[in-house]
């Protein structure tokens, strides 16, 4: 799958299945993390316009070709 990762620019390709945290590791991109068990909500990601918590989900299988857009969300609380 082909990463627009938002904040740097950098896209990069990872299989499908690869979770996040991974992903972003392998990307250079630091995706903030808290509990690492979905309860927090530290980790939130934005994957074209949907919220994802990163550090339970992985990159999911979508259309041939398609560029998912990946940004971070913005929480005022953390």
């Amino acid at each position: 799958m082909r990463l627009h990762w938002l904040q740097s620019g950098r896209i990069t390709e990872v299989p499908a299945g690869t979770d996040w945290l991974t992903a972003a590791r392998q990307a250079g991109e630091t995706i903030p993390t808290g509990c690492l068990q979905g309860s927090c909500g530290a980790c939130d990601i934005d994957v074209d316009d949907e919220v994802v918590r990163a550090c339970i989900a992985a990159v999911p299988i979508t259309d041939s070709g398609k560029t998912l857009a990946v940004g971070l969300c913005s929480d005022p609380y953390w």
